[in-house]
């Protein structure tokens, strides 16, 4: 990969920004609308379907949890710069014999300047695995040896 400028780290930073960003619209989506059936299920059915009104409730909760697990992500986004790095730390790029990866916020796959790139969070296995290490060094994870071919 040809990844040599601050700037093309920053455009990638950006597209996770992004991402993100969508995802926290999708679940606060997600959540009124939920919140609204859960209400008309409540002033239309009576109360022999609280059961069903728990179950709405439950399913608020668990996007709730996700929606505040992609606000504290959008958190730890804002404290990272673009800037190459030298060793695996959040912000990293990494390019192992196995992929691309960019520690910062688990976003999914980004395809970026032709190449697939994983995002993953730095609480993430993978993220610990490779922590503070640098080129040329390797680590195993799920009995999978990785080497890393290049750091930014």
């Amino acid at each position: 990969m040809k990844l040599n400028t601050v700037m093309d780290k920053s455009t990638l930073l950006k597209a996770i920004k992004n991402r993100l960003e969508e995802k926290i619209q999708k679940f606060e989506k997600l959540i009124e609308e939920t919140r609204a059936s859960n209400n008309d299920t409540k002033s239309s059915m009576g109360d022999k379907y609280e059961t069903g009104r728990e179950m709405l409730q439950q399913e608020i909760n668990n996007l709730q949890r996700q929606l505040n697990e992609a606000l504290n992500q959008q958190t730890l986004l804002q404290k990272i710069s673009a800037e190459t790095s030298t060793k695996v730390q959040n912000g990293a790029l990494v390019e192992t014999d196995k992929g691309l990866f960019y520690i910062a916020a688990s976003v999914g796959e980004i395809i970026f300047d032709n190449q697939k790139v994983m995002t993953v969070s730095g609480e993430s296995p993978l993220a610990k695995a490779m922590a503070g290490l640098i080129k040329g060094q390797g680590f195993s994870l799920n009995n999978i040896t990785q080497s890393i071919k290049h750091i930014w």
